[in-house]
């Protein structure tokens, strides 16, 4: 038998929130003929019942920026799969297909409420741009505020033409889609001038 104090102080709670559940029927205590409230073990096994924590799954996050590019969104997941299948833990993939600057994607919502939710222990990606192309480090801390790590599997290294030229086209892309079609062929000429500027 624990007094309200004892229990609170088993179970990581305020005297107070004990006396909110009694209140609200969350979890009732005895009663002794003085009013006061005792706790059993009974007590102690139901709410660590109810208040066990979720079990958490890895995750592998694979994109594309555009349809053309689904074999290389299957090799993702292929690749992710046999890697999370060695952790020996039970994964999910979420795959997407939309520019690494598009913050609106399906899978990338889903991806933050399951952080948001901690459900997640890790996450891995292949490339780091995978996941975001700007705005890495932020999904990373606020991965980190819930104790998710993100782990990218391939480390290789971009040289900075390389990775200005990427961000370059993605933005013009983006902006791409979003204008008429009468203007296209002087983004078709932009992205082609780049291409030939940083490779040749």
């Amino acid at each position: 038998m624990y007094s309200i104090g004892e229990f609170a102080k088993k179970i990581g709670v305020s005297i107070q929130t004990l006396r909110e559940w009694d209140k609200k029927g969350i979890l009732k205590p005895i009663r002794s003929k003085g009013g006061h409230r005792y706790y059993t073990d009974e007590h102690y096994n139901e709410y660590m019942q109810k208040n066990k924590p979720k079990k958490r799954i890895n995750v592998g996050y694979a994109r594309v920026s555009s349809n053309h590019q689904k074999d290389d969104l299957k090799r993702q997941k292929e690749l992710l799969e046999l890697y999370l299948a060695k952790q020996g833990k039970q994964f999910k993939i979420i795959e997407d297909i939309g520019s690494g600057i598009n913050y609106t994607k399906k899978g990338l919502k889903e991806l933050l409420q399951m952080i948001a939710r901690n459900e997640i222990d890790t996450i891995y990606v292949l490339y780091k741009d995978k996941l975001l192309r700007f705005g890495f480090e932020l999904i990373e801390e606020f991965a980190r505020l819930h104790n998710i790590k993100i782990e990218v599997i391939n480390q290789e290294e971009k040289t900075d033409e390389e990775e200005l030229v990427e961000d370059i086209l993605n933005i013009i892309h983006v902006f791409s889609c979003k204008i008429n079609g009468k203007r296209s062929h002087i983004n078709k000429k932009i992205v082609k001038r780049l291409n030939e500027d940083v490779w040749n």
